[in-house]
């Protein structure tokens, strides 16, 4: 099953419509990115709780990492630069922090407000190589953006 983005996004934004907390923001994009497409192994979200410190957050999957700082693996890279991070071989990826020896590919945008303020990251691994591509990153990224822009500031 691939996902199906323009009804993902529609589904997404009726659930989140008017909420502002992060919390229930993150759970909801959570669990529908994870249940949109079988790709999807793990879906969650490590957020900023610290200078140069991610926490887990809300997810759907196995066990993850409870902290990540911005100098380790592909979250920290994406927190670190502000980009988002899509990486076909987990294991050819400088510092990669191997939360499941499942994974085999992941894909991580930065989460921001609407005033740019760095949230945290939305992380997505997959059992499979080369799972993500470009698409897959515009698409959810577009989500991201319009769901977090209502945030309230922490």
């Amino acid at each position: 099953m691939r996902v199906d983005y323009t009804n993902l996004a529609k589904t997404i934004a009726a659930l989140t419509d008017g909420e502002t907390d992060t919390i229930a923001l993150m759970a909801t994009v959570a669990c529908e990115v994870h249940h949109a497409d079988d790709r999807f192994d793990w879906t969650g979200f490590y957020r900023v709780v610290a200078p140069d410190t991610l926490k887990i957050g809300p997810y759907q999957g196995g066990h993850g990492c409870l902290v990540i700082p911005f100098s380790r693996g592909v979250c920290g890279a994406a927190a670190r630069t502000g980009q988002v991070q899509r990486v076909d071989d987990v294991e050819a990826f400088p510092g990669h922090i191997a939360c499941s020896a499942s994974t085999r590919s992941e894909l991580v945008l930065p989460v921001t407000d609407g005033a740019g303020r760095l949230l945290g990251v939305l992380d997505i691994d997959s059992d499979r190589p080369r799972a993500f591509c470009a698409q897959d990153a515009d698409h959810l990224s577009a989500i991201v953006t319009r769901v977090f822009r209502q945030a309230a500031p922490a």
